[in-house]
């Protein structure tokens, strides 16, 4: 991640800026081609031969067959375009964010109503005590 921007202080921000948008071209255009039901039902019958199409990052490609949705968000992926994948595999966007969060989906729904995630760990990591700067966990998509 880049260290020259004011949000790089932030973690688990993964802003969709240019750099991102070079470094996870390969990996969107992957998420893009499942708008196409032709594509959809060739990725369900061979996943690796359809991803092969897409000369992504070694890391980029784990990061689609784990499913591990804040390391496709790291390496370059737009949020907009991984959840294509989610929906491919039957999933809502609160069990995303669920999965994201280290939290079930049922647990994820419930922070939104109770009015989002608390701001504690979320902050610029500058304005974290010493006490606190071992609470942040940034989630590998769990």
């Amino acid at each position: 991640m880049r260290k020259d921007r004011e949000y790089s202080d932030i973690p688990g921000t993964y802003v969709f800026d240019p750099h991102h948008s070079r470094m996870g071209y390969r990996l969107n255009m992957f998420c893009m081609s499942l708008n196409q039901e032709a594509n959809r039902d060739e990725f369900r019958a061979d996943p690796a031969a359809y991803l092969d199409r897409f000369p992504m990052t070694v890391e980029q490609r784990a990061a689609v067959e784990n499913r591990d949705w804040v390391g496709m968000l790291r390496l370059g992926g737009n949020i907009y375009y991984t959840f294509k994948i989610a929906i491919f595999d039957g999933l809502t966007m609160q069990g995303v964010g669920g999965k994201m969060s280290g939290v079930s989906e049922a647990q994820f729904k419930q922070m939104m109503i109770d009015g989002g995630r608390p701001p504690e760990g979320n902050r610029f990591e500058h304005e974290w005590g010493a006490e606190s700067s071992n609470n942040c966990t940034d989630s590998k998509g769990a």
